[in-house]
């Protein structure tokens, strides 16, 4: 296994007597989508800056594409693309103006600017508002733009700190397939978002409270430990209801009557479950099998009342 894209061991932020990063640690692998999570104040924004190298810990280490951040803040940099939910375009330059601009900064410029702007004008479907200011693009389109600025110098590690802010639902989702795109070409994605839902386009979460890490594992693995997992409704006639359940509980299932005809619960959704669900419709029914997830946000809302819980029985 190759050695992860970022690593921090220790990372500790006081500021007075507040502690606002507690003894984090993470490891984040090449080429995944990352998930980092928390509410307002959880320590979030304060463990990003350190690992881009605009905040010096004060205790621990920190390591990006192989550099020690602590040591060479600036290098980082280099290595790394940026999107807040403002995108960083100036008003009063074309978009075509801003790539020139931003490209400069990154040493990019002639034949070598062109090439890589054309590939990702081509990308992100960006052709049309080359010649357009930024504050006359709609939202979605701006956002498009503002991921094709900060990845314009091809980093190994893309930094989205809530970059789905501001924008309806369709554009979301657009943008999340070029998240996925972007990631599929070898970058390592390292995303903030406030909709906890998008947790489930990525492949590992971490969530911070009051500055430590409470939860660091795969969207599948928090909702198997943190919900009541999923629904299984196996929708049917009523005359065929009495089959279908005597099929499945004789596969060691617990089936329960619903309005639709008959429910499993179950905390993991794997192929042995659905196996034994296929083979009780198959002699018992001719209905149809509808899949339901615990949403992300009852996920989470169950993890932070746990944390709450575990700080108040120790008295921090």
């Amino acid at each position: 296994m190759s050695e992860p894209i970022i690593r921090a061991e220790g990372l500790t932020k006081r500021f007075g007597e507040f502690v606002a990063v507690d003894d984090l640690r993470l490891s984040v692998e090449r080429g995944s989508i990352f998930a980092f999570l928390g509410a307002n104040g959880s320590g979030k924004s304060t463990t990003m800056r350190m690992l881009i190298g605009l905040l010096t810990p004060t205790a621990g280490k920190v390591f990006v594409d192989g550099v020690d951040v602590i040591a060479n803040p600036r290098r980082v940099r280099d290595h790394v693309g940026y999107m807040g939910q403002k995108v960083s375009l100036y008003q009063g330059l074309s978009l075509r103006e801003n790539i020139e601009f931003y490209g400069g900064l990154y040493g990019l410029g002639g034949p070598a600017l062109d090439t890589r702007w054309g590939e990702l004008r081509e990308r992100f479907d960006l052709a049309a508002a080359e010649g357009e200011r930024p504050e006359n693009l709609p939202a979605g389109l701006r956002q498009r733009a503002g991921l094709a600025l900060s990845v314009l110098h091809a980093p190994q590690l893309l930094f989205l700190d809530e970059p789905t802010a501001g924008v309806d639902v369709f554009s979301r989702s657009l943008f999340w397939d070029l998240i996925r795109e972007t990631a599929e070409s070898g970058v390592t994605v390292f995303v903030t978002t406030h909709f906890l839902e998008e947790a489930d386009y990525c492949d590992w979460v971490s969530f911070i409270d009051a500055g430590r890490l409470i939860a660091d594992a795969a969207p599948e693995d928090l909702r198997a430990r943190y919900s009541d997992g999923y629904r299984l409704v196996l929708a049917a006639p009523p005359g065929e209801r009495p089959a279908l359940s005597a099929a499945l509980a004789a596969t060691g299932l617990a089936p329960e009557p619903c309005a639709e005809g008959v429910m499993l619960r179950s905390r993991v959704l794997d192929d042995g479950l659905l196996g034994r669900v296929e083979r009780a419709l198959g002699s018992a029914a001719t209905g149809s099998l509808h899949i339901e997830q615990a949403p992300m946000n009852e996920v989470f809302r169950r993890l932070i009342l746990e944390s709450q819980a575990a700080r108040a029985g120790a008295g921090t």
